[in-house]
């Protein structure tokens, strides 16, 4: 089974407001890039969109290591995630949960691999994820020069 390292992140101009997401993948010596954006959605959205985006960009089934600078997303997906599911998408205060759909999708998405989660401080002067915060942001630019 292949071995991958990914690094995700969102932004967002607003929250909510244009958001931009982005990845790096890193299978050996290869790496892959990618990143996107929508007009109108919150950084939550965007930081789970990243971490959707670059486990579907993947052909096969493989061990992953992501890096997240969200604790939202880490934590979401290895503690509370369970209990969501449980409870039918509604949190311990009976809320429905928030971005159940990329929820939904995420957990869908990680059953195709082995992850492992990793949290990692942003804007810490943290390579790969200084690099993901820039192409998030880069991808807001492109979308707004429109």
């Amino acid at each position: 089974m292949k071995k991958v390292v990914i690094y995700t992140d969102g932004a967002c101009r607003g929250n909510p407001g244009p958001g931009g997401w982005a990845a790096l993948l890193r299978y050996g010596d290869h790496e892959k890039k990618i990143s996107g954006a929508e007009d109108h959605t919150t950084n939550n959205r965007m930081e789970l969109l990243a971490a959707i985006k670059s486990l579907t960009s993947l052909h096969e089934p493989c061990m992953i290591d992501i890096h997240t600078d969200s604790q939202y997303v880490q934590k979401g997906i290895t503690t509370w995630l369970h209990a969501w599911k449980k409870r039918h998408w509604k949190k311990a205060d009976n809320k429905p949960v928030k971005n159940a759909d990329l929820w939904a999708e995420l957990d869908l998405q990680t059953h195709r691999h082995i992850v492992k989660w990793h949290w990692v401080k942003g804007h810490s002067g943290h390579k790969e994820n200084d690099l993901v915060d820039e192409l998030a942001n880069k991808a807001i630019d492109k979308l707004l020069e429109k």
